[in-house]
């Protein structure tokens, strides 16, 4: 975890502001605040606003997993922000950068921490070769400030600065994103996590110790390239949260006993059900809002469509470090070949010296299944992330994209968000081999001739509006 930020100084203007969702001035852009800037991939401690937290009572900040809070500025009563729409590079795992686009040098951009009841004044410069919008997924707004471009507002057009103010009016976790050219936009990574803390204690939102958010996203990266196909419409591989995939993702820990929320935002093309090994959680707020107790039901898993929020909590009363993954299984793999025909129970005897006289580099593999993959160190091409990785104490772990861990320890100190290290098993609590002898060898069936069709069999081609008939 990175607990410093890069920001840069927040500067006061003295010069009006314009209030909707129009361009900027330059009296006005004299006064904006500095728009701060972040590199870095990983997860940034939590921020704390200086002074005041707002409308009302303090409240516990999110961790956005490998992302941050984007700081702001209190003028005249009213919460300022700025945000830059621009390209960016994304390391998604170390050794392999992605061109983006983003927001404030990163995408997912920054989440936008704010309290019930505030006003807040968005500035959003576009420094993208295109126009761009903002719309605030979710939220309640002015019809004006909804960032539907053509609909609500004028596009934002390059190098142009407009501004956005209204109230964050209910509590939740909302998302941004762009609403123009958004295929595109979306596809190259522009959007971001909101979070809108309730003013005073919330009759359906509980406590906690430990808050985190994150959002799912996909790309289409080819080996060898930087660039995300943006045409593909769901064909990816590569499957992130918050643009970062396994084992990039930072663990989420968590003190024994503690009450954990997670926040989770899709803005993917399909669903993705997100599984949690070793507890039972529930969901407590949607898109619309927290969900009331008697609506709720104990989930180890919970499936989060396209454009929805899901907000998740338990309590950490088991040690250990647990998987935390989508349970879509091409979704816990980087880069592969979806064309890559099926090799199980192949018989290679014989070919493989012919085939390397053809190609040098030929090597058998997949006729016992993948799972050699997760141990090779086969040459990739230059940018490209394995199709299987990570390694554990206890060997490979033979995943990637959408997986993390969950690491719950007793001696974790509150508010330490540090990767506490591999579990210690307490003795007699793991799997162990048990001697049996040598296994016998699987049988291999012998070749044999296609079994004919018994006698009289035939198919029969329906003819048309011929009907069902009972």
């Amino acid at each position: 975890m990175n607990p410093s930020l890069n920001r840069r100084h927040f500067f006061a203007g003295a010069a009006a502001t314009a209030v909707a969702a129009a361009s900027v001035n330059r009296v006005a852009l004299a006064a904006l605040p500095e728009a701060v800037q972040q590199t870095s991939a990983d997860t940034a401690a939590p921020w704390t606003p200086p002074g005041v937290t707002g409308a009302g009572r303090p409240y516990n900040p999110v961790v956005t997993l490998n992302g941050w809070t984007l700081p702001w500025r209190m003028r005249d009563g009213v919460k300022e922000f700025h945000l830059v729409a621009e390209p960016v590079v994304r390391e998604v795992a170390p050794g392999f950068m992605v061109n983006m686009w983003g927001y404030n040098g990163q995408s997912p951009g920054p989440t936008i921490e704010v309290v019930e009841g505030d006003r807040v004044r968005l500035y959003v410069t576009n420094r993208l070769p295109e126009h761009t919008t903002i719309h605030w997924h979710g939220q309640r707004l002015p019809n004006g400030m909804d960032g539907v471009g053509g609909l609500n507002q004028p596009q934002i057009p390059v190098g142009k600065t407009f501004v956005y103010e209204f109230v964050a009016r209910r509590p939740g976790t909302f998302m941004y994103h762009p609403h123009a050219d958004e295929m595109v936009q979306m596809a190259m990574g522009m959007m971001g996590l909101w979070i809108t803390h309730p003013k005073q204690k919330h009759p359906l939102i509980a406590d906690v110790q430990r808050d985190y958010c994150f959002l799912l996203n996909a790309f289409d990266v080819e080996p060898g390239s930087m660039t995300p196909q943006v045409n593909t419409m769901l064909e990816h591989n590569i499957w992130a949260w918050n643009s970062r995939v396994f084992p990039a993702i930072t663990p989420l820990v968590a003190r024994l006993g503690e009450r954990v929320r997670v926040r989770v935002g899709n803005l993917t093309m399909t669903n993705h059900p997100i599984h949690i090994h070793g507890i039972e959680f529930e969901v407590t707020g949607t898109d619309g809002g927290p969900v009331p107790p008697g609506a709720r039901w104990p989930e180890v898993s919970t499936d989060v469509a396209v454009g929805q929020m899901r907000q998740i909590e338990f309590i950490a009363d088991e040690p250990g470090d647990w998987a935390m993954h989508c349970h879509k299984s091409h979704h816990t793999m980087g880069a592969m070949g979806h064309a890559v025909p099926t090799m199980i129970g192949a018989d290679h005897r014989g070919l493989v010296k012919p085939l390397q006289r053809a190609a040098a580099d030929y090597m058998v593999m997949g006729e016992r299944g993948m799972a050699d993959m997760g141990e090779m160190q086969m040459e990739l091409p230059a940018n490209t992330f394995p199709m299987m990785t990570g390694t554990g104490p206890y060997g490979p772990i033979e995943m990637g994209g959408m997986f993390t861990t969950l690491k719950v320890r007793a001696d974790q100190k509150a508010g330490d968000y540090s990767d506490p290290g591999d579990y210690a098993q307490p003795p007699g609590t793991q799997a162990r081999l048990v001697d049996t002898g040598d296994a016998p060898a699987a049988p291999r069936p012998a070749a044999s001739a296609p079994t004919p069709s018994p006698a009289g069999a035939t198919v029969r081609k329906p003819a048309a509006n011929t009907g069902h008939h009972h």
